[in-house]
């Protein structure tokens, strides 16, 4: 065993790469007739156990942010939230929740039943009616949540239209006197910091349609995981349809709108069948005309944009 143990200097953690039936093949040549089983019960009084690769290496980084920074934008955020709703401002955490096919596939967990559901043995897109894109709206004041269900692809212009349908459908009812909206967001994909048309199309289909001030807050990279939609919406939809496939939009549909805790969590949902392209640029001129406001701290991930004057 001792070139191959692999192990954790700090924790003293401790693992190996041979199975237990191996460790048990190499005894008995040994002399030591055990069983399989009795190597892993060994093992166990030795501080070993299965393990599992553990997600915490950044990746796609050039130079990851310093930790207090991280610290600091999560202090920003926290007092952010708590301004707007003392001011009776909406605040939203918003995000694009994995694709999924429509059809016959499978889907991780369990549900009781008297029979298994059979499906596809391969998820291959051929097989499907189409992809379901939910971009999820969750309303931190009210604690609440919306999806737009998109049929094409996960852009920038379909992350402010959902917004906007949100506003339309939901935020003017309940929110007619407010000037401002928080959104708090990962720092990639379709709403990253980066991405030009998100703050172009915020500015030109939301800002100047609604003639409100939108400030967004970015979660520092690595950690999506404690945007609030992700823990206070997704994992409960993903609960309600574990085990079922989802055969059509109207099946997507019916699991979001049937998704419901015991805190109160509701949730409205609407298919967007708009084509969407990819690829789209923003020229530098375009980027000028924007009424964008950075903040001197961590202005990469705090900004605001203001309707344009005409």
């Amino acid at each position: 065993m001792e070139h191959d143990i692999a192990g954790d200097p700090i924790s003293g953690c401790k693992w190996t790469r041979k199975t237990t039936q191996k460790i048990a093949q190499q005894l008995k040549r040994a002399g030591i007739h055990v069983s399989a089983n009795t190597v892993g019960k060994l093992l166990k009084k030795m501080n070993f156990s299965l393990r599992v690769n553990l997600k915490t290496l950044e990746s796609g980084l050039s130079k990851p942010p310093d930790p207090r920074e991280r610290d600091l934008q999560f202090r920003y955020i926290r007092s952010q939230i708590r301004d707007y709703k003392d001011k009776g401002m909406p605040v939203i955490s918003v995000d694009t929740k994995s694709r999924e096919l429509t059809g016959p596939f499978h889907q991780p967990g369990r549900k009781w039943g008297q029979d298994p559901i059979k499906v596809f043995d391969h998820d291959f897109p051929s097989d499907s009616q189409g992809i379901a894109i939910p971009y999820g709206i969750y309303d931190l004041c009210r604690k609440k949540g919306f999806v737009s269900v998109g049929t094409t692809r996960d852009t920038s212009e379909f992350a402010v239209d959902s917004i906007r349908t949100w506003w339309l459908q939901v935020g003017l009812t309940h929110y007619p006197n407010a000037d401002r909206l928080l959104i708090l967001a990962d720092c990639g994909g379709s709403n990253g910091y980066r991405t030009r048309l998100w703050k172009r199309q915020l500015n030109v289909a939301f800002c100047n349609r609604f003639g409100l001030e939108v400030k967004v807050c970015h979660y520092p990279p690595g950690s999506s995981k404690w945007n609030p939609i992700e823990h206070r919406m997704f994992a409960y939809i993903s609960n309600n349809w574990a085990a079922q496939p989802l055969y059509d939009y109207e099946t997507v549909l019916k699991f979001i709108r049937t998704t419901k805790t015991s805190a109160g969590l509701k949730i409205r949902a609407t298919l967007n069948t708009k084509h969407y392209k990819k690829g789209k640029k923003v020229s530098n001129l375009e980027m000028e005309q924007i009424s964008l406001k950075r903040y001197t701290s961590r202005p990469n991930w705090n900004y605001s944009i203001s309707p344009s004057k005409m």
